[in-house]
């Protein structure tokens, strides 16, 4: 497992499924770190995988807001997750139907 935190998180980020999305703060608690979803979102703003491989537009704010996206904005990460099905109104998702947070620690080797 590695021992990197930004490693850590983006083993997180890979385990969440086309169709839905993960929060910030969900990442960080599952990692134990409860109040580190502002390093989580510096996490995803440094992430240098593409998103095939380390899907960083499918983690947005805890309130359902898309929140940004690197360099490209709001508008790029709403287009993506439209693209697979996620319904985006007036800039938020219903976490409700669309919420992942079944990460497993198997996944993280």
């Amino acid at each position: 497992m590695p021992e990197n935190f930004f490693e850590l998180v983006y083993l997180v980020v890979k385990q969440v499924p086309p169709g839905k999305v993960t929060t910030y703060s969900a990442i960080a608690r599952f990692l134990n770190n409860p109040r580190g979803s502002r390093a989580v979102g510096w996490a995803m703003r440094q992430c240098p995988y593409p998103i095939t491989e380390v899907p960083c537009h499918r983690v947005i704010k805890a309130d359902g807001s898309v929140g940004g996206y690197g360099g490209e904005g709001v508008l790029k990460k709403a287009f993506l997750l439209r693209k697979e099905g996620i319904k985006v109104r007036q800039g938020k998702i219903d976490l409700t139907r669309y919420l992942f947070t079944s990460f497993q620690l198997t996944d993280l080797n």
